[in-house]
């Protein structure tokens, strides 16, 4: 099978310029330093670059199979597959750690917390519950293949964002993942669909897709999910 690997970062251009073929492999380059783009292709001829950077190249593949390179993580419908240091070498890929034989224990032990947040950001707690279901089976210490972590799955920039030094504290990592899920309601007319996939794929790829569920099977699997966590708890409260 042919891959098609892609090349991304951030602020990118809409532009998509194909620039040459590597044993096979279909490689475009959007928006990345000429620097960035060598050290790319260095590595997949040869492995070893003759300059050195800082920064690392993940490869990720999407639910269509086709392959991306980015030189940072990347949110919504991609697998991780590999990350390469800039010396050519494979680092270890992370793997999702969540502990769901304590599901029910942590959910009680958690309860108390949940209902204090969701009154603090006028988050009805069946809905808080289903994102937290949904996120991290209620496991404080869960950590996904992405780097999100926590009750919530904060990623770095949100936890920076809301405040949070620690995202293994529970209070800490549930108010920061709260006020940001209110933050979405709030930005997308509290329209619910929107707000969740928003919270899985990031607002931004919600905006993309001209305020519509992103067409990521991920995000799509993920909306059906939290809204069948949150009509549950609804009837189990009923």
């Amino acid at each position: 099978m042919t891959l098609v690997p892609v090349v991304r970062a951030r602020n990118t251009r809409n532009a998509v310029v194909p620039e040459l073929k590597l044993s096979g492999f279909q490689t475009i380059m959007v928006g990345m330093s000429r620097l960035l783009k060598n050290s790319v292709i260095a590595i997949l001829i040869s492995g070893p670059l003759v300059m050195p950077v800082s920064a690392d190249i993940y490869k990720y593949r999407d639910a269509e199979g086709r392959i991306y390179f980015s030189d940072e993580p990347m949110r919504g419908n991609y697998r991780l597959l590999q990350r390469f240091g800039m010396n050519g070498q494979t680092k270890k890929k992370g793997q999702s750690k969540v502990n769901y034989a304590a599901v029910e224990v942590n959910k009680q032990r958690f309860s108390p917390l949940i209902e204090t947040v969701a009154k603090e950001t006028l988050i009805r707690p069946e809905l808080l519950h289903a994102i937290i279901r949904a996120e991290s089976a209620y496991d404080p210490n869960a950590v996904s293949h992405k780097g999100a972590v926590g009750l919530m799955q904060l990623m770095p920039g949100t936890a920076q964002r809301y405040g949070v030094s620690d995202r293994r504290n529970p209070q800490q990592n549930l108010r920061g993942g709260a006020t940001y899920f209110r933050d979405l309601l709030i930005q997308f007319d509290f329209d619910l669909k929107l707000a969740i996939a928003a919270y899985n794929a990031g607002e931004n790829a919600v905006i993309r897709s001209g305020n519509k569920i992103p067409n990521y099977q991920e995000t799509q699997n993920y909306v059906v999910k939290v809204l069948r966590f949150y009509r549950q708890n609804r009837l189990d409260n009923s």
